[in-house]
């Protein structure tokens, strides 16, 4: 396995005229109180916002605290719904979105009218924008090399401020323990405030989790966002996502890679929603 690289920008970069943010312990103590939240088949989504949640993301981030958010679809609460284990790695996440529609609509009947979308490739960028503006440094972790060549080069087009000091391509198959003792080094020794992970799911959730104790930077777990923002896979036209079909476009797009997740687990998410429609 090739080592994890630090990567930095250029000197004489904007980011180099980045000021830091002082450690803003205060407002990451209120930021960190639970938001309205209901629990969808067991598993708890939060009723937050892309101001919201990009605020805990850089105040963590910026004050050296680890931290974890998920961005939940509906293959996470079937996910959830078939592994005690991986429920409770959910349910102890900082902030865990509504990045799928049909979650949204959940919240909404059950009685938070405020509930919004909050996806992951849009999620991303908002929290690079932060970053840009307040100095803090961002990781890139996951993705085949090609993909995170162009990620980090889009970030760095799209935010001139953003320090990108860390990106590693992991292999398909599991790290060693010397392997993944090498990569965690790598990320603290980076200096980084915010790290992405683009593993998809149950693998993300399970890698932040298993790292969270590990690792004084805030993880978010963004699952296909790095193939969107890197150009390498097509996003759903924008009426698709707000009707809640970004799954039939992504189904058209890669039928044997997600056929099963959304044919069958979309299936098995609105049987047991019905069976827990009284007490979802």
């Amino acid at each position: 396995m090739t080592r994890p690289q630090r990567v930095s920008d250029p000197p004489g970069s904007t980011s180099d005229l980045a000021l830091p943010l002082a450690k803003p312990k205060a407002r990451l103590a209120v930021r960190r109180q639970a938001c309205p939240a209901r629990k969808i088949l067991g598993m708890r989504v939060d009723a937050t916002s892309y101001a919201e949640t990009a605020d805990l993301v850089i105040d963590l981030g910026a004050s050296g605290s680890s931290g974890m958010v998920c961005v939940a679809t509906t293959h996470m609460v079937m996910e959830a719904h078939d592994a005690a284990d991986f429920r409770r790695i959910v349910n102890s996440a900082d902030r865990v979105t509504p990045d799928g529609v049909p979650l949204v609509w959940c919240l909404r009947s059950m009685g938070l009218p405020q509930a919004t979308r909050v996806y992951g490739p849009t999620l991303m960028p908002e929290i690079c924008a932060r970053a840009a503006r307040s100095g803090v440094a961002v990781g890139l972790y996951g993705g085949s090399p090609a993909v995170l060549g162009g990620l980090r080069d889009a970030l760095r087009q799209r935010f001139p401020g953003l320090e990108v000091r860390f990106a590693f391509s992991p292999p398909f198959r599991e790290l060693s323990e010397q392997e993944d003792v090498e990569a965690t080094e790598a990320i603290e020794a980076s200096g980084i405030g915010v790290l992405f992970v683009g593993l998809g799911c149950p693998k993300q959730e399970r890698w932040m989790a298993a790292h969270r104790e590990r690792l004084g930077c805030a993880m978010v777990g963004v699952g296909a966002a790095f193939d969107f923002l890197a150009g390498a896979k097509p996003q759903a036209p924008v009426w698709m996502q707000e009707l809640g079909m970004e799954w039939l476009f992504r189904l058209v797009n890669e039928p044997r890679r997600l056929w099963h997740r959304y044919l069958v687990g979309n299936a098995r998410f609105l049987f047991h929603l019905v069976l827990a429609r009284d007490r979802i």
